[in-house]
């Protein structure tokens, strides 16, 4: 086993490799399953590779189907064992998938993966099907295929965890047996390089990388970066001076009597109580437009996967909100007010992006705190008590 680092030369150089397999929230779909089965209560590989088959499979339904003919090809050292760990991990397995018709489908039931909140390892359907396709071909390549289940499942781990540059670090829920395989690996070719816990795919897997974003992805990024660094010096240089009591004073002057009222009802609401300044600034300044990585996006869609009622809620939120303080919510106040705790502000900005685009809500923009129902939830019912006057009057 070579002892000496990973080789600097490899990673700046990678083969050619075909196109890989998996996209980036792919790949993360794939050591979310992997990780899903590390943790669950059975001691054998068998049971773990079977895990990884049905799990993925039942995903989206909460059963996975497989047939005798399927058990098979896995190869396991001991099929009836491995649904025995199952079953006493509270898996559902019917008793005909060894004895019965071998080329049935038998459903498994697994906990957790019923549809529905708290639901295990959430998937769309193309992330579980393409996951599905990886998890078959990281199994099948050529140098494990007639390998033992520890080796085929210590490949799944190892080419999930592996990086664009096909290198990586050994994920510490590797299962021990799987640990133990490790040479195996490199004997095989499935890993070219293996030092401590940082490895180097073969070039006849590289294509199964699971941690990674292509060379266009990474050129986007560097893009991506630039514009972010242009938008931060654009803010520093538009960041407005100290606002005081004088100059705010001033600009209340020259507004409309209509929008002073809004403005003194943010101002003077003994629910919110405000500091002066971000009060003022908020109304003086627009906010400075950044870019949102792509990152947040896909935090948003992973997000929206989970809340698909959100504009609804968001509209009828606004409703209450204004009956008790006067006037409509911020976004922060908004996201907090659903318990929406834990999304960063440029993904509040998206979610509340998506909201007005939909028509689920409406606002007053560039005013601040003029969040109401839109058309989609007036539509529906949601209004505010002057709107639902107007609408019992046509």
């Amino acid at each position: 086993m070579p002892t000496s680092d990973i080789s600097a030369e490899a990673v700046a150089s990678p083969p050619s490799v075909p196109p890989f397999l998996l996209t980036p929230r792919q790949g993360e779909g794939a050591r979310e399953l992997l990780s899903y089965v590390a943790a669950l209560p059975v001691a054998s590989v068998d049971a773990q590779l079977l895990a990884v088959v049905v799990a993925i499979r039942a995903a989206r339904s909460g059963i996975g189907n497989l047939t005798g003919t399927d058990l098979r090809s896995l190869r396991l050292d001991d099929p009836e064992r491995a649904l025995a760990e199952l079953t006493a991990a509270g898996w559902q397995v019917p008793g005909d998938l060894i004895g019965g018709d071998q080329d049935k489908p038998v459903g498994i039931v697994v906990p957790g993966m019923t549809p529905g909140p708290g639901h295990t390892m959430p998937l769309g359907k193309g992330t579980r099907s393409r996951v599905s396709g990886w998890a078959m071909r990281t199994r099948m390549a050529k140098p494990v295929k007639k390998t033992g289940p520890a080796t085929r499942l210590a490949g799944l781990f190892l080419a999930a965890h592996s990086s664009s540059e096909f290198v990586g670090e050994i994920p510490p829920q590797l299962p021990a047996a799987c640990r133990a395989a490790l040479p195996e690996l490199l004997g095989k070719g499935f890993l070219a390089e293996l030092s401590g816990d940082s490895y180097r795919l073969g070039p006849a897997v590289c294509h199964l990388a699971g941690r990674f974003r292509t060379p266009e992805e990474l050129a986007a990024l560097a893009r991506l970066e630039e514009e972010r660094r242009a938008a931060r010096e654009a803010v520093a240089e538009a960041e407005p001076e100290e606002v005081t009591p004088e100059r705010w004073a001033e600009w209340k002057s020259g507004v409309t009597p209509a929008l002073l009222r809004h403005v003194e009802a943010v101002e003077q609401c003994p629910l919110c109580r405000l500091p002066f300044g971000q009060v003022a600034k908020a109304f003086m300044f627009s906010p400075a437009a950044v870019p949102a990585p792509r990152s947040a996006f896909d935090a948003y869609d992973k997000w929206r996967d989970a809340h698909p009622d959100c504009g609804r809620e968001a509209a009828a939120f606004t409703v209450a909100f204004r009956a008790e303080h006067g006037h409509g919510p911020s976004y922060g106040q908004l996201c907090r007010g659903l318990s929406w705790k834990k999304l960063s502000r440029t993904v509040r900005g998206l979610v509340v992006g998506r909201a007005l685009a939909e028509g689920w809500l409406t606002d007053t923009s560039p005013v601040p705190w003029t969040l109401r129902p839109g058309k989609a939830a007036q539509a529906q019912g949601i209004v505010l008590p002057g709107q639902a006057a107007a609408r019992s009057t046509r």
